[in-house]
This record gives structure tokens, C-alpha cells and sequence, in this order.
């Protein structure tokens, strides 16, 4: 069953650190940084090529001609540096979550420990359950990852082993296979 959401034309969101925005030409070159880091890939099956860099900007940009929303490109707004992104993605893989949309992120590690993750977060779940009007955001990642669940413990979502599932898109025995699950409801927020 798809989600029914009315599409609205894509906003710029700012924060009072952030701008998270449409990807430019110019995101590319810190993004090939961003996705060959050991540090910031630690979670996923290996870093990025460049080849598949350049594939992802196309499908997150794809998304947002789609689905009205995607992957903002996260713009430090004191000086135009691009971080990485933050934003809301339909997933295409099948799960007992899914369709659904989840909120996610991905910042350069000189980055970390700041508190934008979290504040850019906060600015697209809101977009999402107040403007959007979606019923339920989730988000997602490995066990192991304490930096990203603690956002998602700052966003207030809720996670429950009960929900815990093992990511189709990575083969039975793959150490980062297992996957725990956070939920907003619309009724929470």
C-alpha cells in the first residue's frame, strides 16, 4: 500500500545553526569525502566509491522530484559549509515497518558531537508530522551505532525489540544485518 501524503513544493529548512536545502554541484567533492571516511561508514557495509557517491546525489535528488521530500544537504549557515545531510527518505525495501517514511542523517565527523544532527533532525521530523501530516516517522540503524540512536533518543521516538528486523538489502550472516527501530507518531509530537 503506497503513503498518502500531499506532495507540497520542497522548502529550504533552516534552524538556527543549519540550512537544509536542494543539493548543488558544489556538494559534491565534500560528499565524496564525507562517504570514503572509515569513521563516518563504520555502520554500513564499506565506504563509498565515487561512482556510487555520484549515483546516490542522483537518486536523493530523483526523491525529491518524486516524493516532494528526500535527503536535505546540511549547510552550516555561519559559512556556507556543507556537513553532509539530514532529512526524510521512503525506503524501497520491504519490512514489517514498511511503507513508511524514515528521518535520517549523515554529517562529516568534524562534525559529531555538537548537537546539528539532532537539530536538523528535529527541523525535518517536524516538517514531516506538522506539515507533511505523516501519521508516523521512523528511523533506523545497527545495535551498535550510539550516536545515531541517541539522536533518535533526543527526538523523543521510541524504540521497542519487538521491532527489531534484519535489513533485507544485506545477506543472512552480515555482521551489520541486525537492525533496531525508532518510532514518532504524529500523536507523540
Amino acid at each position: 500500500m503506497p503513503l498518502a501524503f500531499t506532495i507540497i513544493p520542497m522548502p529550504t529548512l533552516a534552524t538556527e545553526r543549519l540550512d537544509l536545502r536542494r543539493w548543488r554541484p558544489s556538494d559534491r567533492e565534500p560528499f565524496l569525502r564525507l562517504n570514503a571516511d572509515p569513521r563516518v561508514m563504520e555502520f554500513f557495509p564499506a565506504p563509498l566509491t565515487p561512482a556510487q557517491t555520484s549515483e546516490m546525489i542522483a537518486l536523493i535528488d530523483a526523491h525529491f522530484d518524486r516524493h516532494g521530500l528526500g535527503m536535505w544537504a546540511a549547510e552550516l549557515r555561519a559559512t556556507g559549509e556543507f556537513l553532509g545531510f539530514i532529512g526524510l527518505n521512503i525506503p524501497t525495501f520491504s519490512a514489517h515497518f514498511t511503507p513508511c517514511v524514515e528521518i535520517g542523517w549523515r554529517l562529516a565527523a568534524e562534525h559529531w558531537g555538537k548537537g546539528l544532527a539532532t537539530e536538523g533532525a528535529r527541523a525535518a521530523l517536524h516538517y514531516g508530522l506538522a506539515t507533511l501530516a505523516l501519521p508516523e516517522i521512523v528511523a533506523f540503524t545497527v545495535p551498535a551505532n550510539r550516536r545515531s540512536r541517541r539522536v533518535m533518543e533526543k527526538l523523543a521516538m521510541t524504540y521497542n525489540p519487538a521491532d527489531d528486523f534484519d535489513h533485507p538489502r544485506l545477506p543472512e550472516g552480515h555482521p551489520l544485518r541486525r537492525h533496531v527501530l525508532y518510532r514518532k507518531a504524529a500523536s507523540s509530537s
